[in-house]
């Protein structure tokens, strides 16, 4: 066994170096204190640095800047067909113009009209005739002038008479027209007071009443569609998780690149039973007032839903996703009760969207969550798991 001899000052040396060395090494990190789900680390700990905490945010609620597409009201809407077929001799109305209700839209010279008009007229004197017959016969009667028979027929002859009248008005009312007009010539009239949002109609052109039951498109195409622009209907597909925040009745805000910083009112009218198997969207519909008709058809708007106070109310708060660990199928995180301490609490979650989680009990509005550092304090307060 070989020994080492080194001289004595260099071996004070070595000996003061290794104290030194010791000396200059840091000191353990404190230990954090456990009590049951509380984890406390004591003031100025290092591990502190390595946790990030937040405060919880109430849930908003809202689907924000969906996009929606804007569309005339079917209840504020007419397709104006002709009910008689014949001529245009003119027009009335263009694009654009503003109609009100009865108000002329074309002149047509029709042959139809005019037989209606004639049956009306035919009718309404025959009716004066079976009524003069029938006074006449009554009259003959009640001095024994005529028989019983020749009553009875009279007031038959007058039933048909009136049943006729009927029968003419009714398919004069039907055209619209008057038996105070003097010609065949129809004027189509607009049934409601609106704009003329589309015409397809000229002077010249030959139209017909059947002309709504052809296949081609060209013919369907109605006459007129006027329309009352002052309330839209709007088209929202809305995805799956948007769904659970919708509600029937719910007020909406509207807003078009084409007027920044106006706001539209409006409101949800109606949700689509079923999904579309393409785009897996639902079909909003939902009605924008529209007083000033600056809004116009086929616009696309950018859409905000507001909620009802009591339903945010009970909505929860809402957190960043990595905030939350599972356990067992349970959803757990840390939140912060004063500096150094905090307490695991399991919480109800919600659909994930855009790197936010509703957490809809558990956490109250304002309170601390650890949103970085969770499973190191999980890792303190059980190591199994």
């Amino acid at each position: 066994m070989k020994h080492l001899n080194l001289p004595t000052g260099l071996l004070a040396l070595l000996v003061l170096a290794g104290c030194a060395k010791e000396a200059t090494q840091s000191p353990e990190p404190p230990e954090p204190k456990v009590d049951g789900e509380t984890v406390t680390y004591p003031e100025n700990a290092p591990q502190l640095s390595y946790i990030t905490v937040q405060p919880a945010q109430a849930r908003r609620l809202a689907v924000s800047h969906l996009t929606g597409r804007l569309y005339l009201s079917d209840d504020a809407t007419v397709r104006i067909f002709t009910p008689v077929a014949g001529q245009v001799t003119s027009v009335k109305a263009d694009v654009g113009q503003d109609v009100a209700a009865g108000a002329p839209l074309a002149e047509i010279s029709s042959p139809d009209y005019g037989q209606a008009l004639a049956d009306a007229r035919s009718a309404e004197a025959s009716l004066v005739a079976a009524d003069r017959t029938l006074v006449r016969t009554r009259d003959l009667f009640a001095h024994d002038g005529v028989a019983q028979k020749d009553v009875e027929a009279a007031e038959a002859a007058y039933g048909a008479a009136a049943a006729e009248r009927d029968r003419a008005a009714a398919r004069l009312e039907l055209y619209h027209g008057s038996k105070e007009d003097t010609d065949e010539l129809y004027v189509l009239r607009s049934p409601l007071a609106g704009i003329v949002v589309e015409k397809n109609i000229n002077p010249g052109q030959e139209v017909r009443a059947d002309q709504m039951l052809a296949n081609a498109t060209n013919l369907y195409a109605p006459l007129f569609v006027v329309s009352d622009p002052r309330r839209l209907w709007l088209q929202v597909d809305a995805s799956e998780t948007d769904l659970a925040d919708l509600q029937q009745g719910e007020r909406i805000q509207v807003t078009s690149k084409a007027y920044p910083g106006k706001v539209f009112g409006g409101a949800i009218e109606n949700i689509g039973p079923s999904l579309d198997p393409v785009t897996r969207t639902a079909r909003i519909r939902g009605v924008v007032e529209n007083p000033e008709k600056l809004l116009k058809a086929e616009m696309y708007v950018m859409v905000d839903v507001v909620r009802d106070e009591s339903r945010v109310a009970a909505a929860g708060v809402e957190i960043p996703s990595k905030a939350v660990f599972t356990i067992d199928r349970n959803s757990y995180l840390f939140v912060e009760l004063s500096p150094g301490r905090f307490e695991r609490r399991q919480v109800g979650i919600g659909t994930e969207k855009d790197g936010k989680l509703p957490l809809l009990s558990g956490v109250s509005a304002g309170q601390r969550v650890v949103t970085d550092g969770g499973l190191l304090l999980q890792a303190v307060l059980d190591p199994s798991n």
